[in-house]
């Protein structure tokens, strides 16, 4: 018999977590595995590839249809993030009789089975580090650290996308028992069939890109600070910012009162990343906290030069600067490396060349081997 496993996750919109379940759902293996994917809510950019990827798709709420069933999603919504307590949350809404149960991010999906009364295993996944972003408790999902904790505790499994984010969970909770390092697939062959002819020729300006939630997590509004001094001291550079996000307004607002519009665009979040990736000459990480950064480590399979902030995720995946620029975390940190690879071109193609080696260790079967044998020993 197939081992059923149901994957929680609160949409399956632009992020990071939710594109890395669809490429586990994409290569998990279906003889042995009967996949159910809920979504609390039925939108996002990945909504449609997981559709046709697992056994079971089934959400809480979805916004599509005749105006009643709106009405009652959105009645729905409000009980979920308002109204009932997590337990009755858990047996109103979540589908039962799984063998394996999956909170595939931090926060309130993770409380949520934590609640749960079924006799399944439950794992948790991890893409953050939450001694810098310890985002669950700003948002008031948990009200302190030991209700967090308590929440983990119950769980048989915590897996962590980098070895620093395990340890920051470790030093946070405790748990070390129940917690091991499982890194994000790397759809190598997927992320290469979208990607066109490279920018041939150089016209004097250095095409910088990021690519990321428009959140105060990812820098975006130091990033910008630093590319506004860079031009003013006479820096021919370009930035785009992919993504979307809640500081979208703060961040155009800037670019317009900075009359930054000929040489900042943040034209949203793109399915296809790779193309406007690869046409690049620097990837910029300008984040205050990561787990992982899954974007770094699709630019380096593109061979592209990175300069990161030196937090756990891109530490880890840099292995301390051994294959891209890491710098202090702070604006300064950001000015001064990003000043460095646009005066030394030799270092910009020197790392090119090391990000590339470095992709090339990345890939999706060593990564799905260890998640399967998870789920096997539950």
């Amino acid at each position: 018999m197939r081992k059923k496993v149901l994957y929680v996750i609160e949409s399956l919109a632009g992020g990071g977590a939710e594109k890395v379940l669809s490429v586990i759902v994409k290569y998990l293996d279906f003889t042995k595995y009967e996949v159910t994917v809920c979504p609390i809510v039925d939108e996002g950019v990945y909504c449609e590839g997981v559709k046709r990827q697992v056994t079971h798709y089934k959400p809480i709420i979805s916004y599509k249809g005749p105006s009643l069933s709106r009405l009652w999603n959105r009645i729905k919504y409000k009980l979920i993030y308002s109204c009932l307590p997590i337990k009755w949350v858990y047996l109103l809404f979540i589908p039962k009789d799984h063998d394996v149960e999956v909170a595939f991010c931090e926060g309130f999906v993770t409380k949520l089975l934590a609640h749960s009364n079924s006799k399944s295993k439950k794992l948790a996944w991890v893409h953050t580090d939450l001694k810098d972003n310890p985002w669950p408790i700003k948002l008031g999902i948990y009200k302190d650290i030991d209700e967090e904790k308590r929440a983990y505790s119950v769980l048989n499994k915590i897996v962590c996308v980098s070895q620093s984010a395990h340890q920051s969970f470790c030093d946070l909770y405790g748990l070390e028992d129940k917690v091991i390092t499982i890194y994000n697939p790397i759809d190598v062959s997927d992320i290469c069939s979208k990607v066109g002819q490279k920018r041939v020729g150089k016209d004097g300006i250095v095409r910088l890109i990021s690519v990321g939630r428009l959140v105060p997590q990812k820098g975006f509004d130091r990033l910008l600070k630093v590319i506004k001094r860079l031009h003013d001291n006479g820096y021919l550079v370009d930035l785009l910012i992919l993504g979307e996000g809640a500081e979208r307004e703060t961040l155009e607002r800037y670019v317009e009162n900075q009359e930054m519009q000929s040489y900042v665009s943040l034209p949203g979040f793109y399915v296809n990343p790779y193309q406007k990736m690869s046409e690049s000459d620097l990837f910029i990480c300008s984040s205050r906290a990561e787990g992982f950064s899954l974007v770094i480590a699709e630019a380096m399979v593109l061979g592209i030069p990175i300069i990161s902030t030196d937090c756990s995720g891109p530490n880890e995946l840099l292995q301390g600067g051994k294959y891209g620029l890491l710098v202090d975390n702070s604006e300064e940190g950001l000015y001064e490396g990003i000043k460095l690879l646009l005066d030394d071109h030799t270092e910009l193609d020197r790392l090119g060349e090391l990000a590339l080696s470095r992709g090339n260790m990345f890939g999706v079967a060593e990564t799905m081997h260890r998640i399967e044998q998870l789920l096997v020993e539950l």
